[in-house]
């Protein structure tokens, strides 16, 4: 039996384990077995560990995790034409069936029939993946596998609220970017590349700033208590048009939505805590709340063509596959700069 490693969660609030378990094989016409690359840490999977997924997902333990991957084609199914043994590919993260509804009009993150691997199936923290066809984008010869691994859902959540937030945007406007992490200096260089509005950036780190500025934002604004005032008085009192928030635990919602200027839109990306606003005021200013999950398989071809241009550069740490315990340890500690990537 070919048997290969994988990083499993074997219980909720446990520490992951490291197992021997059999490697997948394309048994469907439409299979594509790929060999991992690069499989980014997220802090979903920090969240997934303290069981916040587990009524979601309603997974069977022990399960492989990690949601992020890129590598290379292994073996596909009799009906793959597509893709072939060797090709360099990242994965969208979901697994989708392409017959319903959303999937037809391109929207298959909503897939009625979807599976999504490192949540509800097994994902990347292992050497090989089980994925299909229909969710694997060939990457430019110019990209390696480790190097853009955390594009597949960290660049293409950024990428998803920020081309939605561009849609909006014009030159006079002002966009908050709360949180220059993972996602966030993606989402800021996907704002650069997509939009000529102001790019206002609030972290407490002022390494995160130094980053962020680096990358093309306009402003960067310390968050030690005073950034909801520091943002008012950079738009004339009025707040930003738009609010990307890729933090949304710590109380970073309710600084966010007092940054908002009237009929603005916060577009929620990270979670954590519940978003508490009085209905009058949502009302009174007509604003909008907006949540954002991944995105369509189209966001993630345009992502990778900005990638492939140099328009988007992931910031990364690198990790053997045998040291997820220190990846997931230094994530949790704050102490990535960008993001962490396993590398079997």
């Amino acid at each position: 039996m070919n048997s290969m490693r994988a990083v499993q969660v074997v219980g909720y609030h446990d520490d992951l384990k490291m197992a021997e378990v059999p490697r997948p094989e394309a048994t469907g016409p439409w299979d594509v077995v790929v060999r991992i690359g690069g499989a980014g840490v997220c802090r979903t999977d920090l969240h997934i560990l303290e069981g916040q997924w587990a009524e979601k997902s309603q997974v069977h333990l022990p399960y492989t995790i990690g949601h992020e991957n890129a590598g290379w084609v292994d073996e596909v199914g009799s009906a793959v034409s597509n893709v072939k043994p060797g090709d360099k590919v990242i994965l969208h993260p979901l697994i989708t069936c392409g017959l319903c509804r959303a999937c037809r009009s391109g929207d298959d993150v909503h897939c009625e029939n979807s599976r999504f691997p490192g949540i509800d199936t097994n994902g990347g923290y292992a050497e090989y993946l089980l994925t299909s066809a229909r969710s694997v984008v060939k990457i430019d010869d110019a990209l390696e596998p480790a190097d853009v691994a955390a594009l597949a859902d960290a660049g293409l959540t950024a990428y998803h609220a920020a081309a939605k937030a561009a849609k909006r945007l014009t030159p006079r406007d002002t966009c908050v970017v709360i949180g220059a992490g993972g996602l966030g200096h993606i989402g800021i260089q996907v704002l650069k590349a997509l939009t000529p509005a102001r790019i206002v950036v609030v972290d407490r780190n002022p390494d995160a700033l130094a980053l962020a500025t680096s990358i093309g934002a306009d402003e960067g604004v310390l968050a030690d208590g005073s950034q909801v005032e520091r943002v008012l008085e950079l738009t004339g009192g009025h707040g930003a048009e738009a609010l990307i928030d890729f933090v949304g635990e710590g109380g970073a919602t309710s600084e966010g939505v007092r940054m908002l200027r009237q009929a603005g839109d916060y577009y929620v990306v990270g979670y954590g805590e519940n978003i508490d606003v009085p209905t009058i005021d949502i009302i009174s200013t007509e604003i909008n709340i907006i949540g954002n999950l991944v995105g369509s398989y189209n966001d993630l071809q345009d992502l990778m063509a900005l990638a492939a241009r140099g328009a988007v550069t992931l910031h990364t740490q690198k990790y053997a596959l045998a040291d997820f315990q220190q990846a997931i340890s230094d994530l949790d500690a704050g102490k990535v700069r960008g993001r962490a990537i396993l590398v079997p």
